[in-house]
Formats: C-alpha cells, sequence, structure tokens
C-alpha cells in the first residue's frame, strides 16, 4: 500500500532521520553484521535509511525497494554523492521480491510491514531471500498508534488482519524467523532483529 500525503510527510522530515540513526545504533547493538553482507531495505522511501545501512553496514551491495516510483526518484536524488551512488535503487513490492532464494545476507524494514495488507506474505518473501542465519530487522507500530480516533482519518492503512506483538512474533516464529533481540512497548510497537534459522 502507497503512503499518503501526511505519512510521506512524516516519513521524509528532518526528525525521522535523527530517529533511524538512533535505531541503527541499537540494531548495531543487537545483532553485529560483518562488512561485506548482500543487503536489501524494503520500503526505502526517499533513501535516508539506505544511507544509513550504507554508512553503519558497509555492505558489498545496498538494494533499497520502494512500491511507489516517486520516492524512488526522490531517493535518487537523496542519494546522489559519489559513495551513496553504490545504493541499487528499485521500484518493487515486498510480496515480490526480485530476488533469488537464499541470496541476502540482511533485510530491513522502517515501518513497511504495518503498511502490507498481507504482511504474512510479505514476511515469508524476506524469509525466502534471506540465507540461512541471515537478519531481518524490523521497525514496526502497532494498530493502537495509527488506528486511534484522530491517526486513523489522517494516515492510510490496511484496516483488516492487523498485527500486534504476540501476531508479529508468531509470524515469525512461523516461518523459522524468530525474533532473537528486541526493544518493544508491547501497545506500540518494536524494534528488533529477527534471525532465520537454518
Amino acid at each position: 500500500m502507497k503512503l499518503n500525503w501526511a505519512e510521506r510527510w512524516v516519513v521524509n522530515n528532518p526528525l525521522r532521520v535523527l530517529e533511524q540513526q538512533f535505531q541503527m545504533g541499537l540494531f548495531k547493538k543487537m545483532k553485529p553484521l560483518a562488512p561485506g553482507a548482500v543487503i536489501l531495505e524494503v520500503g526505502c522511501g526517499r533513501g535516508a535509511g539506505a544511507k544509513l545501512i550504507r554508512k553503519t553496514y558497509r555492505p558489498s551491495l545496498l538494494c533499497a525497494l520502494d512500491l511507489d516510483e516517486r520516492m524512488i526518484v526522490r531517493a535518487k536524488r537523496y542519494l546522489s554523492g559519489a559513495h551513496d551512488r553504490q545504493v541499487f535503487l528499485q521500484v518493487g513490492d515486498v510480496l515480490h521480491i526480485p530476488f533469488r532464494d537464499r541470496s541476502l545476507d540482511a533485510v530491513f524494514g522502517f515501518g513497511v510491514l504495518h503498511h502490507v495488507p498481507d504482511w504474512r506474505g510479505a514476511l515469508a518473501e524476506i524469509a525466502r531471500v534471506l540465507k540461512a542465519g541471515g537478519l531481518y530487522f524490523i521497525e514496526e507500530l502497532y494498530p493502537a498508534l495509527y488506528q486511534n480516533l484522530i491517526t486513523k482519518r489522517i494516515l492510510l492503512h490496511p484496516r483488516e488482519n492487523r498485527f500486534r506483538s504476540d501476531d508479529l512474533r508468531e509470524g515469525l516464529q512461523t516461518i523459522g524467523m524468530p525474533i532473537q533481540d528486541a526493544v518493544e512497548v508491547k501497545k506500540l510497537g518494536i524494534l528488533g532483529v529477527a534471525v532465520k534459522k537454518g
């Protein structure tokens, strides 16, 4: 599901970059990733997360995917520096990731899954492209934040089949990708790392 104007404003403001910088520090403490990894970011937006991933983890290959072509255009502008040309940008869907089975070391998703009507299908697709031992770095919000009286009138999200903490953890466990470490506020959201079992 593409973002509406209000959500594009939320995810593309400077405060979001500061929040993601903080999150990257927590991710790195939760689970280090050796330089030279092959990494994908799903739902890359304007490219701020991709820039931080490249700087923090120094991958050999970093691809960033977004469903919205306008976001890919913005990301190309945002990532126009010499080093940021190493980020490969592509319009694409998290339900149909354009990578072979077991080909990625890590996938990052900053607040993407709660926008996907078939979130379980998205998790299965992420698991498909991760190698055994591969990492899924996840930041997610729960319905109390985006389906309350105010936000459900401003923000655009699927209304059916939403997940909360237990649902998300069970969904990840079912596909062999349990949460290994996390910071979570049960009713609001999670920042964590899931690891794909062999």
